[in-house]
């Protein structure tokens, strides 16, 4: 459980609970994730659009903010210019397939970091307790041999030098650097990464390795390795 943040509420009471504000259009995705947070402790509010973000961000000043890089009437990036002027309030981006310029856009304007929409309680727990316990400017960079993985920035480097992937690969990427050297099946990839049970689709996961791959210069699968009949494991290349 997420310990309080002793925080003012808007009557100048003690707040004795974490507030997250989720900005999003899709009511069940909001009220499926609230079920699930207030079960943790943390108190969810969620409004539809961006204006209405904007009026709950001022009046109730959230620990933590959640917008969905499809916001309407205020767009999410305009959404963050607009509180950064005046807050400094953590503010998170929940991206999907073809949000990939919406999420470089959103860190140039000062968001926190890139979650995956739909959403996923064991990727966004980390970063609610890290910004009630006043962390939440930690950088999170995972590094495997050659690679590095800034969660914060949406950024990966071969070698020093910054390689550009598309959404689902680099989510691809950080899900098989958090489990470097283990191997994963394409089942794990499957829930993990496209929030899906569908055990059908392994020609999909296929398809982004070696796209990956491609990209990361992983020319011979010393990078990241085929376990035949499993899966896929990433490790050190040598």
């Amino acid at each position: 459980m997420i310990q309080p943040q002793m925080a003012p509420d808007v009557d100048g009471d003690t707040r004795t609970s974490p507030m997250l504000l989720v900005a999003d259009p899709e009511s069940p995705l909001v009220e499926e994730l609230a079920a699930t947070l207030e079960r943790e402790g943390v108190e969810v509010l969620g409004v539809p659009d961006g204006a209405q973000a904007l009026l709950q961000a001022g009046a109730l000043r959230p620990d933590v903010v959640l917008v969905s890089a499809s916001l309407p009437v205020i767009g999410a990036v305009e959404f963050i210019r607009t509180v950064r002027l005046t807050r400094n309030v953590p503010v998170l981006l929940g991206v999907g397939e073809g949000h990939a310029e919406q999420a470089v856009q959103a860190l140039a304007a000062g968001a926190t970091a890139c979650v995956a929409r739909p959403y996923r309680v064991p990727e966004l727990l980390p970063l609610l307790q890290a910004a009630v316990s006043g962390d939440s400017g930690a950088r999170r960079t995972l590094v495997v041999g050659n690679v590095e993985l800034d969660v914060n920035a949406y950024q990966v480097r071969v070698d020093g030098r910054v390689v550009h992937l598309p959404l689902r690969e680099f989510e691809l990427l950080h899900y098989l650097m958090r489990n470097a050297h283990r191997t994963v099946t394409r089942e794990q990839i499957m829930r993990h990464v496209w929030n899906s049970t569908d055990t059908t689709s392994t020609n999909t996961i296929a398809v982004h390795v070696k796209r990956l791959r491609a990209r990361l210069g992983d020319t011979d699968d010393r990078l990241i390795q085929t376990v035949r009949g499993v899966g896929y494991r990433l490790v050190e290349s040598s």
